[in-house]
């Protein structure tokens, strides 16, 4: 039987996925060991050598009561521990979030020299993510505690560098560009200002350890903000490590916190330090028992069940199985923008596509981590809801449905092949079917169907009746087609053309959800300031009052 070992498998991604990109085991040993903010070896953390993960509150680190063992998802073995604070602790974090006045640390009134000083941190950070052997040092750990392939990997600590860079110089303090309207007199005009809301707090999920949390941790910072952070504690590591880089880029240490904590212990501290904004990321369930505790004081960027539609004109059937492969089942399907939902015209039923997609999604192997371990369903549950789905009259297993074999992930994780099925779109439908059809499998699994020229109505009917409206992809070069679907559909990243994906989003541009005055978004100037300020109107009326001005009679 084929058993891993961190090390091994570790060397193996990235020696099979970036030869030519790192060094040799030595000298990577060397340098990781010698980077200024590190405090442990992403190839070295073992049940021997296990690593240690703290919490910084009040401008220093701090360790805990309590620990937490983070098992290996390739083998099983303690190979972090997790200071987790327990609510007999949250006083300092408390205390520390209270410290925060509600008009933030800076606004544009107030020290905006901080503008300055984040523009400078972003660029020191942003220089030392993009050197090897930092850029390296994050992609191994993320390969670690959420296992990708390397390139995938790499992408996430690709994409969090190119973010920093779009926020160096002047960039940061633009995000706060106010307006002015003149006023109906002399000496009066009405000013627009981003204003920050002071103490926040940030809640995201492991499936992107740095990516994520890095890209609303700086929103909220260069907004004026004071945040706690509290990232999934199976992948905490990460943020920890990127945390000190930022400290020694010039990150004030009393600006922010970090906490590690249970679920529970975290939604007792934002009852009792109650942040003025909570961004969250993750589960629907969890963001709608947020949003009521928190009385709406909540961003939202929560689950998707992430559709593609293939129109009418079949071009480039290479390039689109290609496609459907990588949305469905890279990083495992652990993507909230990951394709739940294939419509596929009548005219792609007659091609190669759905044999190209099998035969694609079967090469995919643990060996290089290009499939892996579901991190929060199990190969039961995965398995037991293909069954349920098979159970509907028409429905039949395309490929995988099978647990992957010779391998030691633990059974707290899942382990499934790539997995589709195809269900027909009339039985999709159906009130009884629909709520189980639409239930997201958060890992390598999608649902394929297949329409008729006639039945376009029907696709966008099952589009309107998801509740979550995330990422969505038109493929197709047919304008009227394209404008058909998007005029009638509302997820809040829409990719569209016969390149259209469902995931792989960069900086670039906007992404979270539509439909909802909860959504959250990431990555863009628009995204940051929706998010992490609101808006607040000073009208200055200075005079002069005119010279031979009277009180008036009363109104």
């Amino acid at each position: 039987m084929f058993r891993f070992k961190p090390c091994s498998v570790f060397r193996t991604v990235a020696n099979r996925a970036a030869s030519g990109f790192l060094f040799t085991s030595l000298t990577s040993r060397r340098r990781v060991h010698s980077l200024p903010f590190a405090t442990i070896d992403a190839e070295e953390i073992s049940g021997s050598h296990p690593a240690e993960v703290h919490n910084l509150v009040q401008g220093g680190w701090k360790t805990s009561t309590e620990w937490n063992t983070i098992v290996d998802p390739l083998n099983g073995e303690a190979f972090i521990k997790v200071a987790e604070v327990p609510e007999a602790q949250l006083k300092p974090f408390v205390e520390s979030l209270s410290k925060c006045p509600k008009h933030g640390l800076h606004n544009p009134l107030l020290a905006p020299e901080r503008y300055l000083l984040y523009g400078d941190i972003s660029t020191k950070a942003a220089h030392l993510l993009g050197q090897p052997e930092v850029s390296n040092f994050f992609a191994k750990l993320i390969q670690r505690v959420s296992p990708k392939s390397y390139k995938q990997a790499q992408g996430e600590v690709f994409v969090t560098q190119k973010f920093l860079e779009n926020f160096c110089g002047d960039q940061v303090r633009f995000l706060a560009r106010s307006f002015a309207v003149p006023g109906n007199h002399l000496g009066q005009q009405s000013n627009g200002y981003r204003w920050p809301y002071g103490p926040v707090a940030i809640i995201t999920p492991f499936n992107f350890p740095l990516e994520i949390p890095l890209l609303q941790l700086m929103g909220a910072l260069y907004m004026g903000n004071k945040p706690v952070l509290k990232v999934d504690s199976k992948v905490c590591i990460v943020m920890e490590q990127m945390i000190r880089l930022l400290h020694e880029c010039g990150l004030p240490k009393e600006d922010m916190d970090f906490i590690n904590t249970d679920g529970m212990t975290m939604n007792k501290f934002l009852l009792e330090a109650k942040p003025h904004m909570t961004l969250f990321t993750g589960s629907s369930r969890v963001a709608e028992k947020l949003a009521g505790d928190l009385r709406g004081r909540v961003k939202l960027e929560d689950a998707g069940f992430d559709w593609k539609i293939l129109g009418p004109d079949v071009q480039e059937i290479d390039y689109v199985a290609w496609v459907c492969d990588q949305d469905a089942y890279a990083c495992s399907g652990q993507k909230c923008s990951a394709q739940s939902l294939l419509f596929m015209h009548e005219n792609w039923a007659s091609t190669s596509l759905v044999p190209q997609i099998k035969e694609l999604a079967e090469r995919r192997k643990l060996e290089d981590l290009t499939i892996g371990p579901v991190l929060t369903v199990t190969t039961d549950r995965m398995v037991e809801h293909i069954g349920k789905l098979l159970e509907i009259p028409g429905s039949k297993l395309l490929f995988g449905g099978q647990p992957l074999e010779n391998h030691s992930i633990p059974k707290i994780y899942g382990a499934l092949k790539p997995t589709a099925l195809f269900i027909p779109i009339d039985e999709i439908l159906k009130d009884k079917n629909f709520e189980l059809v639409t239930t997201e499998l958060f890992g390598p699994f999608q649902v394929i169907t297949q329409y008729k020229h006639d039945q376009l109505a029907l696709v966008l009917e099952a589009c309107e009746r998801m509740h979550a409206h995330l990422t969505a992809a038109v493929v197709s070069n047919d304008p009227i087609f394209l404008q058909e679907v998007l005029g009638r559909s509302v997820n809040g990243t829409t990719y569209a053309g016969i390149r259209a994906r469902t995931t792989g989003a960069p900086q670039n541009h906007w992404f979270g959800p539509a439909g909802d005055p909860r959504g959250a978004g990431i990555g863009t100037p628009e995204a940051i300031k929706l998010v992490w300020s609101c808006h607040r109107e000073i009208i200055y009326d200075i005079g002069p009052v005119p010279h031979h001005w009277k009180i008036p009679p009363s109104t």
